[in-house]
C-alpha cells in the first residue's frame, strides 16, 4: 500500500510537471507540451496527406490556421521489412514491442526545444532517419530529441518521409526527376523548419542537418558492391541536401554518421521492381497515366502485403541529376556543392550486421559481384583475420569508411578546410544483439539520443552518451572548431593526426574520447582496392 502511494504521488508529480504551450506556425497554433524546461511537439503536418491524386506525387505544402494537437507522434510511413531479414531488422529497428502504426498519410515532423523560447536563438539540429530508403521512420521512442534538448541547449527536428515503393518508386510512369519523392519530402521539411524553428527559439541560420546512414544492400539483389554504393538512405539523403545546394543551402553544416554517398554507379534502368509490382496488384495497362491511375486506387494493405512479402523487388531512387547525382566527389572537387562544415565517419564494425552469418569469403566476393578478385588479395589487405571478420571489414570499408574518407579528402582538396573524420568504437555488453557485432552499425544512436536502457546501461555508456551528445552538439553550436580535445580538421595523409578514434579503450569523458591517429591509417584497403569502385574517375 505504501509503495502504490508514493506512486501516485511520483505519478502526480509528473503530470504536474507537465503544461500546455502554444506556438503559431504555418501549420497551425501548435497545442505541445512544456516539461522540464523542454517543449515538446510532436506530430506536426507539415505537407497535405500524400494519398490519392498525390500518391507518387511532389509532396504539398500543408498551411492551416487551425488549432493542431502536437502532443502525440504520428504514424511512421508505410514500411518495407521483406526477405530473408526482416525480423531481425524489425526486432533492431522498429521498436517491436510497440511498434508504430503505419499510414500512407504520414507527412509529420516533431520539434523539441529549450522552454522558454529565449531571444537569443538556438542552433537546431535536423536529424534524417536512415533505413536503405525502404523503412525507418521519426515515430519511435528511440529517436526522441528530449535528452540531447536538456543536455546540450539546442533545438532538435526529426521528420518523415516516404520510403521503398511509395517514396521511391522507380517507375516509368513518371519522368526521373518525380520519382525520388521521399527527398522532396526532406527538402520540404527542411523549408517548413527554416520557415517556422524561429517560432520556437531556433535561430534559421543555424540548422545543422545529420543522418543516420543505416544501409541495407537491395534484399533481392547480389552485387553489394559495384552496383549499390551510394544507395544509402542516409547516405543519399543528407550527401544530396549538400550536393544539390551549392548557393545559399538552407543549412550551415552536416552531420554524416557511418559515411558519404561516394560515386554512384548509374544501371540500365529497367523497371523491373515496379513493373512487377504493377501486375501482382492487378493494373496491367502500360506504363503511362492508365496504369498510374489505376495504381492510385489500390489499397494500402494491399500495397504493403506485396512490398513485404516474398516477391517484392526492393525500390531506390532513379539518378535524375535534380534529386541525386552520379558524380558526387566531381561536384565536390569542384565546388559545386554546398560549402559548408562537414563532420563524417563511421563505426569500427560497420559491417557486422550486414554480414551476419557469412564465412566463406570466396562465396561472398562470387555473390557481391567481385568473382574476379582473388579471395587472397582481399586476405592481405586484412592481415591476422578469419574470413568471418575479412567479409565484415570489407563491407565496412567499401559502404561505409572509404565513402567517408574520399569525401574528407574531396572536402578537403576543393578548399574547405572545416572536415573532422571520425571512427566510433564503443563497446558496450547490453548493445550485443547479435554475434561478432562489436561497435556495429547503428549502436552509437541510443547513446547519441540518450535513449539506451537504463537499467542496463553500465556508468561507462551514461558517461559516453553525455559524452557523445557533447561531441555532436559542440560541433552543431560552432562547426568551424573542434569539436572535443585533440581533435584537429582533417588533413588527409600519412603525415598528420587528424582522424579521430571515439570512445576507443573505455575513454568515455569529454577529456578523453578522442585518440588522434594518423589520417589515412584505416585507409589501405581503400586505396588499394574499394575506391576502384567508388571514385572510378
Amino acid at each position: 500500500m505504501r509503495f502504490r502511494f508514493l506512486f501516485a504521488l511520483s505519478l502526480a508529480a509528473v503530470v504536474r510537471a507537465q503544461s500546455p504551450v502554444t506556438v503559431s506556425t504555418t501549420s497551425g497554433k501548435l497545442q505541445g507540451v512544456e516539461q522540464n524546461g523542454i517543449m515538446s511537439f510532436k506530430g506536426i503536418r507539415f505537407a497535405e496527406s500524400p494519398t490519392g491524386v498525390l500518391r507518387w506525387a511532389p509532396p504539398v505544402t500543408f498551411v492551416s490556421n487551425a488549432t493542431q494537437d502536437a502532443t502525440t507522434l504520428s504514424p511512421s510511413c508505410v514500411q518495407q521489412f521483406a526477405f530473408a531479414t526482416a525480423e531481425f531488422i524489425e526486432f533492431l529497428f522498429n521498436n517491436p514491442q510497440d511498434p508504430p502504426v503505419e499510414s500512407e498519410d504520414c507527412l509529420f515532423l516533431n520539434v523539441w526545444a529549450p522552454s522558454p523560447a529565449s531571444n537569443v536563438k538556438k542552433p537546431v539540429l535536423f536529424w534524417i532517419y536512415g533505413g536503405s530508403l525502404a523503412f525507418g521512420t521519426a515515430s519511435v521512442p528511440a529517436y526522441d530529441g528530449a535528452s540531447i534538448t536538456s543536455n546540450q541547449d539546442i533545438v532538435v527536428v526529426t521528420i518523415n518521409y516516404r520510403t521503398n515503393v511509395f517514396g521511391f518508386p522507380g517507375t516509368p510512369d513518371l519522368p526521373p526527376a518525380a520519382n525520388n519523392l521521399g527527398f522532396l519530402d526532406q527538402e520540404l521539411a527542411l523549408s517548413w523548419v527554416q520557415q517556422n524553428i524561429a517560432q520556437f527559439g531556433g535561430d534559421p541560420n543555424k540548422i545543422t542537418i545529420m543522418v543516420d546512414l543505416l544501409f541495407l544492400p537491395n534484399y533481392a539483389h547480389t552485387h553489394y558492391f559495384p552496383s549499390y554504393q551510394g544507395e544509402s538512405a542516409g547516405a543519399e539523403s543528407v550527401s544530396g541536401l549538400v550536393v544539390r545546394h551549392p548557393v545559399n543551402p538552407p543549412f550551415r553544416a552536416a552531420v554524416l554518421f557511418s559515411g558519404s554517398a561516394a560515386d554512384a554507379v548509374e544501371l540500365p534502368t529497367a523497371f523491373d521492381a515496379f513493373n512487377n509490382f504493377s501486375i501482382a496488384v492487378g493494373c496491367t495497362e502500360v506504363p503511362g497515366p492508365l496504369r498510374l491511375a489505376c495504381l492510385r486506387n489500390v489499397s494500402t494493405a494491399q500495397i504493403r502485403a506485396y512490398t513485404n512479402g516474398p516477391s517484392s523487388g526492393a525500390f531506390g531512387p532513379l539518378i535524375d541529376d535534380f534529386t541525386i547525382f552520379s558524380n558526387n566527389l566531381e561536384r565536390i572537387r569542384t565546388g559545386i556543392t554546398a560549402r559548408v562544415p562537414i563532420l563524417t565517419g563511421n563505426l569500427q564494425n560497420d559491417g557486422t550486421l550486414f554480414t551476419l552469418g557469412e564465412s566463406d569469403l570466396s562465396a561472398f566476393l562470387v555473390s557481391s559481384g567481385l568473382g574476379a578478385i582473388s579471395p587472397d588479395f582481399v586476405r592481405a589487405l586484412y592481415p591476422g583475420q578469419n574470413d568471418t571478420n575479412v567479409i565484415a571489414d570489407s563491407f565496412r570499408d567499401s559502404v561505409f569508411l572509404c565513402p567517408a574518407s574520399l569525401w574528407a579528402e574531396a572536402f578537403f582538396q576543393s578548399g574547405m578546410l572545416d572536415v573532422f573524420r571520425y571512427e566510433y568504437g564503443a563497446v558496450f555488453a547490453d548493445l550485443q544483439l547479435f554475434p561478432n557485432a562489436g561497435a556495429w552499425h547503428s549502436s552509437e544512436l541510443p547513446e547519441f539520443f540518450g535513449t539506451f536502457n537504463a537499467s542496463t546501461a553500465t556508468p561507462d555508456e551514461v558517461t559516453l552518451s553525455k559524452t557523445f551528445q557533447t561531441v555532436i552538439a559542440n560541433f552543431v553550436k560552432n562547426p568551424t572548431q573542434s569539436p572535443a580535445p585533440n581533435w584537429p580538421k582533417y588533413i588527409p595523409g600519412p603525415f598528420t593526426k587528424t582522424l579521430a578514434r571515439l570512445g576507443y579503450n573505455g575513454n568515455v569523458d569529454l577529456n578523453n574520447v578522442v585518440q588522434a591517429v594518423t589520417s589515412d591509417s584505416q585507409d589501405t584497403p581503400c586505396t588499394s582496392l574499394w575506391n576502384a569502385f567508388l571514385d572510378p574517375a
